[in-house]
């Protein structure tokens, strides 16, 4: 739980409509109440304190069941890729790397199979080539390990001619460089360099085996959509990926929880993430009480839009990539995993069966939504994610 000078006493004391944080609450509270989804968790923050959050919903804890609570812990999926990418961040502005490095000359035998021109910045956009390369997330603790693996790796497509979203592999690249560039393992450098400086005490890339217990159990919701109700709707079938309801339920495997995937394994709660993303706020507006973790001319460059004219390969939309971060733009900022009244600079990512993760810095508000309710229905998922960002980008006074 949060400290209470962390949080505002009435949502109003930071500029939030308490009515519409009562909307967005019931909204959240639906599916829950509905029985498709067993818990879930949201907070709005603004002005570095947490406006209001709320816990509804019952999980399950290394198999045992109870109320899910305010101090539950959630897998916050692909939203870590915003955790590891602000790691990076931090080496790049003292200038360990740059982003026109390339990756070979960083990591050990990582230039076998054609590898050797891919760049520092390629990892983070998602342009890198090798989308499908194959891991196993525990593998990730053993650094020779890791290595053969990369070195192993071959390329889907030529680096930079396209963009193909790498669910873990390039985030893995991109941990392993952190690590080496600070001579600390990538849980510890989160720890040390965001999480206490920030005051987040369940921020975790690399979740410690004595809060499991604290960490909800990850289950199935709903069915897949079948090919006719994709074609009834319009909308494409998704290719398939490694990110399979199969490989979702591993993560709740003691070994999973502790490696801390870079890409997908990160545990903390709502509170925590939605202040994670007050603190990137506050410093890319270089004002006065930011905490200064990060550079303002480095939070500018890395919210820059950097992928010019790349398209999804799914819905055909620009991507509007910042280096590991979404950013809204246009109106199609619903494909982005966006609410319709979020600005054209709102900046987050998203995660896997349904976690939502942003910040707008024309409201100054951040918004989390965690459940561990890995909802397969594709198109429910993305509705339940737009409209709750749509209500949440729209609580501000």
């Amino acid at each position: 739980m949060q400290p209470a000078d962390r949080i505002a006493e009435r949502p109003e004391d930071v500029g939030v409509d308490s009515r519409k944080i009562a909307a967005l609450f019931e909204r959240a509270a639906r599916e829950v109440d509905q029985g498709l989804l067993p818990s879930a968790q949201l907070a709005v923050a603004r002005e570095g304190r947490i406006a209001a959050m709320r816990t509804f919903g019952h999980a399950e804890f290394l198999g045992e069941a109870r109320p899910a609570t305010d101090e539950t812990l959630y897998d916050i999926f692909s939203c870590t890729k915003a955790i590891t990418s602000a790691a990076a961040w931090l080496l790049w502005q003292e200038g360990a790397f740059s982003l026109d490095d390339r990756v070979a000359d960083l990591v050990p035998g990582f230039g076998e199979n054609g590898k050797g021109e891919i760049r520092v910045e390629q990892l983070f956009l998602h342009t890198a080539g090798f989308p499908h390369a194959p891991f196993r997330p525990p593998e990730f603790l053993d650094r020779d390990a890791r290595h053969a693996r990369f070195a192993r790796w071959r390329l889907n497509w030529e680096p930079g001619s396209r963009f193909e979203y790498h669910p873990s592999s390039s985030m893995y690249v991109i941990a392993d460089i952190i690590e080496s560039t600070s001579g600390q393992r990538f849980a510890d450098f989160v720890r040390d360099r965001i999480a206490r400086p920030l005051g987040l005490a369940d921020f975790h890339c690399g979740l410690p085996e004595a809060l499991h217990g604290r960490m909800a159990d990850l289950v199935l919701a709903g069915e897949e959509m079948t090919d006719a109700e994709y074609e009834a709707l319009g909308f494409p079938k998704p290719p398939m990926t490694e990110v399979t309801p199969e490989a979702i339920l591993r993560f709740n495997a003691p070994a999973f929880r502790s490696a801390g995937i870079p890409g997908g394994g990160g545990t903390t709660s709502a509170a925590d993430l939605a202040l994670f993303y007050q603190a990137l706020l506050m410093d890319a507006s270089g004002a006065p009480g930011a905490p200064g973790v990060w550079k303002s001319d480095t939070m500018a460059e890395a919210l820059r839009v950097r992928t010019g004219d790349l398209t999804d390969p799914v819905f055909g939309k620009p991507v509007n990539r910042g280096l590991g971060v979404v950013i809204a733009g246009d109106e199609d900022r619903t494909f982005r995993c966006f609410g319709h009244t979020n600005s054209p600079h709102a900046f987050g990512h998203a995660g896997a069966g349904g976690q939502v993760a942003w910040a707008d810095p024309a409201t100054g508000l951040s918004f989390v939504y965690l459940t561990n309710g890995y909802d397969q229905h594709a198109v429910r998922q993305a509705r339940r994610s737009i409209g709750l960002s749509s209500r949440a980008a729209d609580c501000a006074l």
